[in-house]
């Protein structure tokens, strides 16, 4: 590879270029690009950002920088600086489009059907809207070229592609019957689901159940004592699928009795066998069968089969649907929805359960649930068992953030072997797929505590278990202890154990996957490590798969990908269709596109192209000195300036909305 001194450059130089749209010298762009920005000249680049090029590198001092880089520097005379860690973050939701949106029994062409009748605020006159609508983005339309049919209509930000004459919504009827009657994403909210759960009318019998025997241990073995694991495990519930009611109109959820109505008349007036004595919540109808006394052994439940495979963990917010299946794309086996808060879920809300969407490329899918005590995350499990097509659950025992942790849950549970224990018996219970479970090596950062926890959780029950190499102290800073997750995959034989952290290149994944471990698992680690010019080695941050989703196609294809600036910008041109096609091609789904794109490129810029370094493979606890791409675009994709990500984006989206903002929800070193 050519060496990384040809493209060193300063900081001053570096931004200079870029504001000279890729001309060196032009000093009259300049010009223009600090009267459009005056703001840029204000707040300087981060202290934490800038290269030590004078200090020598050593072991010693680097365990202090890497905690002071996520701390906030003040310097006299400059701004405080703003760390995007969901703190006091300006509101980035754009609401200008608010005012004069077009109804949406408008669009639908059921304009006289007006769901808010009278109430309605908004607009029904096509023309009055068109009057006011933005200009168009683009002449073709992801939704009308890939399904022949724009759901969005007028107000969709290309709809020149696809609007006829008095601004009739065009149809390619040869392209919309071969989609015809398919489902490309699985796992939506339903109305009637929805409605139930908001009026707490879904019957959870298992989970009560579960529940009662849970309270009834409790009370014999007195307050504050723990319960034993074999009481628990003698009282757990059948995994077994109550049959059907018979009726084909039969609800296709579980529904209470409504108030006033006693449930014991029609328990007694329905054929059922069963047994008082053995209080099964199982209802059955016609003749027993072994099915409907005895419950599923844990043989017999379905297997996970994901030995050796590349799975790509649940991320936050980047973790998305269209990300998901960029990271398909390039060969990841395993995938996992967004980290979903079992509350919330419970209640009906569409945002969380937006979480659990699948599309129908993901053939190996999970869920992951986040919550702290036995009654709602048995709840939340036996919900999802019954309504939602998944390959298995994963339990959310690793996240670090304050927000979580207090309330504990996430690495809370690991000090919590009680709940803990309660959680995973009573998951295990009500769900007929596997049960996997995400940790750390600990809460605090030099005391491990992995090793005690994981036969426990094959004693439990679970399926497989992750362990991630850090403990919650250090957060996504420090390397990850492979030497400790060797260790841990000894002790959890025969559950299988992914492995998790500092995967960046084919060769790390390599040397992973000799520790003994069953898979790695592709995710979020961050490293930051000062080192000084005469390294001259990358990377500043590690963020897994989020900074190179082709690492899966690099592990299997055992080679390191010299990706050009414009197969990456291809990257992000296919990220935006399959993001205007899952949020939609209005305004609202145009801005939320953009918005995931901009949280993307916030990890995507710390990517350091292989062509550049001196010495491969990549290394995850250096950070680079500022360095020239080799044309504009791969340059433009190196900067951390948020206003640069804007720039991207506008490349793939059009001009931003007046008086936009943006910083990223992580913690991260972009400034103006």
């Amino acid at each position: 590879p050519l060496p990384l001194c040809r493209f060193l450059t300063s900081k001053d130089q570096f931004h200079a270029y870029l504001r000279a749209r890729g001309t060196p010298g032009s000093e009259e762009a300049r010009q223009e690009d600090e009267e459009e920005d005056p703001v840029s000249s204000d707040q300087t680049e981060p202290p934490a950002k800038r290269a030590r090029s004078d200090e020598p590198f050593t072991e010693g001092d680097s365990q202090e920088d890497a905690g002071e880089a996520g701390r906030e520097e003040k310097e006299p005379g400059e701004r405080k600086r703003a760390r995007g860690q969901n703190k006091s973050r300006p509101c980035m939701k754009p609401n200008h489009y608010e005012k004069s949106r077009l109804c949406p029994s408008v669009t639908q062409g059921c304009a006289e059907k007006c769901y808010f009748g009278s109430r309605c605020r908004f607009l029904h006159d096509i023309n009055e809207y068109m009057a006011v609508k933005p200009a168009d983005l683009g002449q073709n339309c992801v939704l009308f070229a890939t399904f022949g049919k724009c759901i969005y209509g007028v107000t969709c930000r290309f709809a020149q592609a696809h609007l006829g004459d008095g601004y009739q919504n065009i149809i390619n009827m040869e392209l919309a019957k071969q989609w015809e009657g398919k489902s490309l994403v699985r796992n939506n909210l339903p109305k009637d689901l929805q409605h139930r759960l908001r009026k707490k009318k879904f019957s959870f019998e298992k989970a009560d159940e579960y529940l009662r025997h849970l309270g009834k241990c409790q009370g014999d073995s007195g307050k504050g004592n723990k319960t034993s694991g074999n009481s628990a495990e003698g009282q757990e519930v059948s995994n077994c699928t109550a049959p059907e009611e018979g009726p084909r109109d039969a609800p296709a959820y579980p529904v209470l009795p409504e108030e006033g109505e006693d449930p014991k008349p029609a328990a007694l007036e329905s054929r059922c066998t069963i047994d008082a004595s053995e209080g099964s919540p199982i209802k059955t109808m016609g003749p027993v069968t072994d099915e409907d006394i005895i419950k599923l052994w844990p043989c017999e439940k379905k297997k996970l089969e994901i030995h050796g495979k590349l799975y790509l963990a649940p991320l936050t917010t980047c973790g998305n649907l269209p990300f998901r299946r960029i990271c398909k794309r390039f060969g990841a086996d395993v995938t996992c929805g967004e980290m979903a808060v079992c509350t919330n879920l419970l209640q009906g809300q569409s945002s969380e359960w937006a979480l659990l969407k699948r599309h129908h490329t993901e053939d190996v899918f999970g869920v992951q649930l986040e919550g702290a005590f036995p009654d709602t995350m048995t709840k939340c499990a036996e919900l999802l068992n019954q309504t939602i097509e998944v390959d298995f659950v994963d339990i959310n025992v690793g996240c670090p953030i304050d927000l979580v942790y207090k309330k504990g849950g996430g690495c809370a549970l690991m000090t919590r072997s009680n709940k803990f224990e309660q959680i995973v018996r009573g998951m295990n219970s009500v769900l007929d797929v596997p049960l996997t479970v995400k940790i750390r090596t600990g809460v605090q950062e030099k005391i491990n505590v992995a090793h005690k926890i994981i036969p426990k959780i094959r004693e439990w029950g679970a399926s497989m278990v992750t362990l991630h190499g850090r403990s919650r102290e250090q957060r996504y800073t420090k390397v990850a202890d492979w030497d400790y997750i060797a260790e841990c995959a000894k002790i959890a034989s025969p559950m299988p154990l992914f492995g998790n952290g500092d995967i960046l290149s084919y060769e790390d994944a390599n040397r992973a996957m000799q520790t003994g471990v069953s898979g790695i698992m592709i995710a979020r680690q961050v490293t930051v490590f000062p080192c000084s010019l005469l390294f001259l080695r990358a990377l500043l941050m590690h963020k897994g798969a989020l900074i190179k989703p082709w690492i899966f196609t690099e592990i299997k294809e055992q080679r390191h990908w010299d990706i050009s600036s414009s197969e990456r910008f291809d990257i992000l041109k296919d990220f935006t269709s399959y993001g205007l096609e899952h949020w939609g091609s209005d305004t609202q789904g145009v801005e939320k596109t953009r918005k995931f794109l901009l949280e993307w490129l916030s990890f995507l810029c710390r990517y350091i192209p292989v062509g550049l370094l001196e010495h491969l493979p990549q290394k995850i606890n250096e950070r680079p000195p500022y360095y020239m791409g080799r044309d504009y675009l791969e340059t433009l994709m190196a900067s951390q300036n948020v206003g640069d990500w804007i720039k991207i984006s506008e490349l793939l989206l059009g001009p931003v909305p007046t008086n936009f903002t943006f910083l990223p929800k992580h913690k991260a070193n972009s400034y103006r």
